[in-house]
């Protein structure tokens, strides 16, 4: 009874086969380490305990790797069958716990009572232990020895970024499973989430837990499937069916509707995937910090229309993201995305409009979509876009981890632990869009990494290929667009060519933008009086031609530009440029008379709406946003909630010609109605997104193309690499000719189409017939 702490600390060692030559050393370095309020609580055995776990922490001061926190759950005799404690340990400062309890809260855990202690080790750093109590009201029909490693590691998980917490975590403690696999059933649910035809997240965390014979039905299900140890695929169809039957008997115990569309909508998705790289492992040998999925969507009945030939879903921590496509040879580009909970309606969105510009060069369009998770709150632009580029490289590997390569040979070659409910499938482009116009090199090299057989053909623009924002080749080819339509409006004297008769323009976009920048160069005798982008509103009322080019190219070439960068002085009588965040602009009398309108003052969105129908000669829209429909049309019918107060009726339009260098800028409804009644009432002109801005899907096009051919050429040893780039580059201008011939005749097409008028109609409804059979 009279022994000393240090003599019970080294007795403590020496039960703990700590061997007799260390039992010293240690003894001098943490036997005092731990203070009289630890040893209040604990004895010398539990200190021991504790001192083997500081074992697995990294370590600052002598860099050596290892876990930013350490876990270990366990039980005390006095505790309830729904009771367990579990102790979390870090090198440092304290953990708040305003960090941890949420992490507890997902798992579906109480916190009873918390208690921390500080060791101070002789020559090293401190280290926090907290001890916590928990209860889980569901605890006492699980085994504690069942769930305590899982427990452990998937709140280390947590901790360290490799997963997300929610209440998928749950199942971790539900069924005994590790976090990776919550980790796939939260990837499953997402994507079904992302459909917006599924219950919300919260009654599909709710189902899974409140039936978890199911939910490990649905993890039984997708091993079978897909683990590399198993059999041949065709071999395996026998038990995958029924396993699947096993499921839908078990779904007939479910008593919720909701819970059990929730359930079997899982189900159905798991049997239309058709490869995943889930069991694939990094070059550390563990298992990838990502997920992807590969799914047939046009075997799941309840997508919304158009469903695609292949989609691939991708989920991470940091990133979600989905890639569109509408057959085996396909292209489009991928953007990034602000709209979290439904990235992919947005991109189904963008993929009609992508599937009409490809139906004349390609058989069909993609489209893809990513969202960064974890962008740091900061107005650090670097910061910003390193991890949007850090998101970026995660998706695209998730997409090839499971896309089929192309040997030298020609033989198709499969990736590895990847078993493939499909034919072969190696055809992959990707192209930039919103957010990465940047980002193809980085594109590219990923390519590289994997020994991706289109090499740089996988992502065209970059540094050897054709940049789009160089070649303006977008607005040219809208430019084409716009062109004919002032040219065949009248009655008038003559002919009206923009390139030398002045024109008034409004629009959305700024300069620093390749669609609005470009297009506002295009001719010297634009006259733009109003714009706006997603941070300032431009106005010039009276503006003189040969100026106001000379600022606008000024500032196309100052690198991120803003309006707030054009030069003030440059403005006619009456204009500015003002921050989108004011409460209230005051209007100039020059600024009422150039839009039209009578108020004295008008808050930001208040001004824009009343750019849009200001009556000027060409509406140009260059900006991300769908800022027109129909009358008749609800702005939840249109989909885009970030325009929805600024969106106006195409039946209020006054401008004369509108041109869609951007996407998804009107509804289709709402094209039609400005047709009918825009422009003052007697119609307007107007094409579509997809006739208007289908140029830079054409130069990728003609890019990707080229590099295959030059690629094969190359190979054969006919052209020595380092001759490549010159030779791409000789053809630059000869492809941009060739893409803006295109847009030429596409709207020369409309134009004789529509010359033919109701002549034509029968046998364009035998077209349609032809295309919906």
């Amino acid at each position: 009874a009279g022994r000393s702490w240090i003599d019970r600390f080294e007795t403590a060692l020496r039960d703990a086969d700590v061997q007799d030559v260390a039992v010293g050393p240690t003894s001098a370095k943490w036997a005092e380490a731990f203070g009289a309020g630890y040893r209040d609580r604990y004895d010398a055995a539990e200190a021991v305990r504790d001192l083997q776990a500081f074992d697995v922490l990294n370590d600052g001061e002598h860099d050596r790797e290892g876990d930013p926190v350490a876990v270990r759950a366990f039980r005390d005799a006095s505790d309830s069958p729904l009771q367990l404690r579990f102790k979390l340990y870090r090198r440092g400062s304290a953990v708040p716990l305003s960090d941890v309890l949420p992490i507890l809260a997902d798992m579906g855990l109480k916190t009873l009572e918390e208690w921390g202690h500080a060791v101070r080790p002789v020559g090293g750093p401190e280290i926090h232990i907290h001890e916590f109590l928990l209860e889980d009201p569901r605890g006492e029909a699980l085994s504690f020895e069942l769930v305590k490693a899982p427990f452990e590691d998937a709140f280390s998980a947590v901790w360290a970024g490799r997963t997300e917490s929610d209440g998928f975590n749950r199942l971790v403690l539900e069924l005994g499973v590790d976090w990776r696999e919550a980790a796939l059933i939260r990837t499953l649910a997402r994507y079904r989430q992302q459909t917006g035809m599924d219950p919300s997240q919260a009654v599909q965390e709710e189902a899974l837990r409140d039936y978890p014979n199911v939910a490990r039905g649905l993890l039984a299900l997708f091993k079978l499937k897909f683990d590399p140890a198993g059999v041949a695929a065709q071999a395996r169809e026998t038990d995958i069916d029924a396993k699947a039957a096993e499921i839908t008997q078990a779904l007939q115990a479910v008593k919720s509707l909701e819970h059990d569309k929730a359930l079997r909508r899982l189900m159905l998705l798991v049997q239309a995937i058709k490869r995943t790289n889930y069991f694939q492992l990094a070059a550390d040998g563990q298992p990838k910090p990502y997920i992807s999925i590969k799914i047939a969507s046009r075997e799941l009945d309840d997508l919304p229309l158009p469903k695609p030939f292949r989609e691939i879903f991708v989920w991470a921590p940091h990133v979600e993201g989905v890639h569109l496509r509408f057959g085996p040879v396909a292209r489009g580009g991928l953007r990034w995305s602000d709209r979290r909970d439904d990235f992919r309606t947005e991109v189904l969105g963008l993929v009609k409009a992508q599937q009409v510009k490809n139906a004349v060069i390609v058989p069909v369009g993609s489209k893809g979509g990513f969202y960064p998770k974890c962008l740091p709150r900061t107005a650090d632009r670097d910061a910003i876009q390193a991890e949007a580029i850090r998101a970026y490289k995660t998706f695209l590997s998730g997409l090839l981890d499971i896309t089929d390569n192309i040997a030298a040979d020609g033989a198709v070659t499969h990736p590895a632990n990847v078993v493939a409910y499909e034919g072969d499938d190696p055809y992959l482009v990707v192209a930039a869009d919103k957010g990465t116009a940047t980002f193809s090199d980085i594109a590219n090299g990923v390519s590289a990494d994997y020994g991706f057989w289109l090499g740089d053909a996988f992502a065209s623009g970059g540094s050897i290929g054709y940049d789009h924002k160089a070649m303006g080749i977008t607005a040219r080819g809208a430019w084409e667009a716009v062109k004919r339509h002032f040219r065949e409006i009248g009655p008038r004297d003559k002919v009206w060519d923009i390139q030398t008769e002045p024109f008034t323009v409004v629009g959305v976009g700024d300069m620093s933008g390749d669609v609005f920048g470009n297009g506002m160069l295009l001719s010297k005798a634009t006259k733009l009086v109003a714009a706006f982008d997603h941070r300032d509103i431009f106005i010039d009322p009276t503006p003189d031609p040969a100026v106001s080019w000379e600022e606008r190219n000024r500032l196309f070439q100052l690198p991120r530009s803003s309006w707030q960068d054009y030069d003030k002085s440059l403005i006619s009588k009456g204009g500015g440029v003002f921050s989108r965040g004011e409460k209230s602009i005051a209007l100039t009398p020059e600024m009422k008379a150039v839009l039209d309108v009578s108020d004295d003052s008008l808050d930001p969105v208040g001004l824009m709406r009343a750019i849009l129908k200001a009556p000027a000669d060409l509406l140009y829209l260059g900006g991300i946003g769908t800022y027109v429909k129909a009358a008749a049309e609800t702005d939840a019918q249109v989909g885009d909630k970030g325009t929805d107060a600024l969106r106006i009726d195409a039946g209020d339009l006054r401008v004369k010609v509108v041109g869609e260098g951007a996407n998804l800028g009107f509804t289709q409804a709402g094209r039609i109605e400005f047709a009918r009644i825009g422009a003052g009432g007697g119609g307007g002109r107007i094409n579509t997104d997809a006739i208007d801005n289908s140029a830079g899907v054409d130069t990728s096009d003609h890019e990707v193309n080229i590099k295959i051919l030059v690629g094969s050429v190359v190979t054969n040893g006919l052209l020595p690499p380092e001759e490549r780039p010159a030779l791409l580059a000789s053809m630059t201008e000869e492809v941009g000719q060739k893409v803006l011939a295109h847009n030429y005749d596409q709207t020369l097409a409309l134009t004789l189409i529509q010359a033919t008028g109701a002549g034509a109609l029968e046998a364009q409804q035998s077209f349609m017939q032809w295309l919906t059979a």
